[in-house]
């Protein structure tokens, strides 16, 4: 499926309504809700069979999406603040977070990712980071880029993480 050209506009979403989406344990979409594809401009159909980065913003720095997987297949959860392309080039924001769907042994079967309306103030603050990252990743690669994201948490407090960057994202500026 083409990718579409990204536009400067904004789809401004719901409050309290929340994008879900399943997956395999390679990002390959088994279930949409009718508020994903609303969002996303793409039919359930469309999206069930197709990997999640159908909806990836070119401006979404790739270490973000290595180190979710990274998390997951560690058994760990990941929250994101996340930029979604759509169908149509336009964007949208969310705050996404991601559980772990098991089978009846325990085992790690799938992901179940729950996505909301993310504050302007923190899409504000992400934007320029994220684009410095996914341009120092053209220029130098993933490595490169985890290095600079690492050096930037460092500097604005040796407790802030990857792992709580949105919950000290009022720290950083």
């Amino acid at each position: 499926m083409k990718r579409p050209e990204p536009i400067n506009e904004e789809i401004e979403l719901k409050n309290n309504v929340y994008i879900e989406s399943d997956t395999d344990l390679k990002g390959i979409i088994t279930y949409v809700n009718d508020y994903f594809a609303e969002i996303s401009r793409y039919s359930p159909e469309e999206l069930i069979g197709q990997p999640h980065s159908i909806v990836r913003h070119p401006d979404m720095p790739k270490i973000l999406f290595k180190i979710l997987w990274d998390r997951l297949h560690n058994g760990q959860n990941f929250i994101a603040a996340i930029k979604n392309l759509a169908k149509d080039g336009r964007y949208y924001w969310v705050f996404t977070d991601f559980e772990h769907i098991k089978d009846e042994n325990g085992n790690t079967i799938g992901y179940k990712a729950a996505r909301k309306k993310i504050s302007k103030h923190v899409t504000d603050t992400l934007d320029p980071i994220y684009k410095k990252l996914t341009a120092i990743e053209k220029e130098g690669g993933m490595e490169a880029s985890e290095k600079y994201l690492n050096e930037f948490l460092k500097e604005h407090g040796e407790d802030i993480t990857v792992d709580n960057l949105l919950e000290n994202i009022h720290r950083l500026y």
